[in-house]
């Protein structure tokens, strides 16, 4: 059973795998209807159910879209219209949602339900997000790094802000793809010690956002105040030396680009000049969700890698 909670569920030659038929899939439907089957159709008669316990654009459009091109189709639910809403078990819930669906997508806030899911699920789980990681958006900004003609090994990122779950999912994956992280943090919202010592010496985190963004190749934000935290002026008082504006990609690289897996909030974490300007990829990235996606589900199914 092949689950998708962490990148190094993968590993180096199954994250390549995916990476690989992304791109062969996004340019074999060039120019295609959205809503066109692959000519393939790997996935026919395949379902996904989708379980979101938070709000989600990119993550239920890009999973919704990505089966129905496979051909399969897809079970949306919110947490709160479902029994697990009402207190149901997430062990029942798996077990239960094993007999409908042939995979389950899950987006939820504790990472130790997506890992009970996993347990007692007898299909594949995905993790769509949780406070811990966000390996699928990564898998998205690692496409979008190679699209833009930047090899992955040897790579310099540079994060600026908050320490959160993409950021652990990037550290995880620069250990993995042999490409380096610097994190630029303010003290308290710095990413957990564990994840930056399991990149294995290819991240490391620093005060000061200059000297991350010097000669970066990427960089890397998100908005400061996740979902479900309220509007918290010390941390944004906290965060707000590390806006990614045009005088930090200047440090940059001649040919950096930025990177955000949006909602954006501008004029916070970056400036608008930057994330409309010619260096970004934001709307690739983005775009990105779903072609990354659809090679995980394939892999999660056992059909690459």
């Amino acid at each position: 059973m092949r689950h998708f909670l962490n990148l190094s569920d993968a590993g180096a030659d199954g994250i390549a795998a995916m990476l690989a038929d992304a791109i062969d899939r996004k340019a074999a439907r060039a120019g295609w209807a959205k809503g066109r089957v692959d000519a393939d159709a790997p996935l026919a008669g395949h379902a996904l159910a989708m379980v979101f316990e938070k709000n989600s654009t990119r993550t239920r459009v890009s999973f919704d879209m990505a089966i129905r091109q496979l051909g399969g189709s897809s079970i949306v639910m919110d947490a709160g219209t479902m029994q697990l809403g009402r207190g149901e078990s997430v062990a029942d819930t798996a077990r239960v949602l094993s007999g409908y669906a042939d995979a389950i997508m899950i987006r939820t806030d504790d990472h130790a339900k997506v890992e009970e899911m996993a347990h007692y699920a007898s299909v594949p789980v995905i993790n769509g997000l949780t406070d811990a990681s966000h390996p699928c958006q990564i898998m998205a900004d690692l496409l979008t790094i190679i699209e833009a003609g930047k090899p992955l090994p040897g790579l310099k990122v540079a994060w600026l802000g908050d320490g959160n779950n993409v950021l652990a999912s990037i550290v995880e994956a620069a250990g993995l793809m042999k490409f380096d992280v610097i994190a630029a943090c303010p003290q308290g919202f710095a990413p957990e010690e564990e994840a930056i010592v399991a990149a294995s010496g290819r991240a490391r985190v620093v005060a000061d956002p200059r000297e991350a963004a010097e000669g970066a190749d990427i960089i890397v934000t998100d908005t400061w105040i996740s979902m479900g935290q309220a509007h918290a002026d010390t941390k944004l008082a906290a965060l707000g030396p590390y806006q990614v504006t045009p005088d930090l990609m200047a440090l940059a690289k001649p040919d950096a680009k930025f990177l955000h897996c949006l909602p954006a909030h501008r004029g916070e974490e970056v400036a608008t000049a930057v994330i409309d300007g010619p260096q970004s990829l934001i709307w690739q990235e983005a775009e990105n969700r779903l072609h990354a996606q659809k090679s995980v589900l394939r892999w999660c199914f056992g059909q690459i890698g």
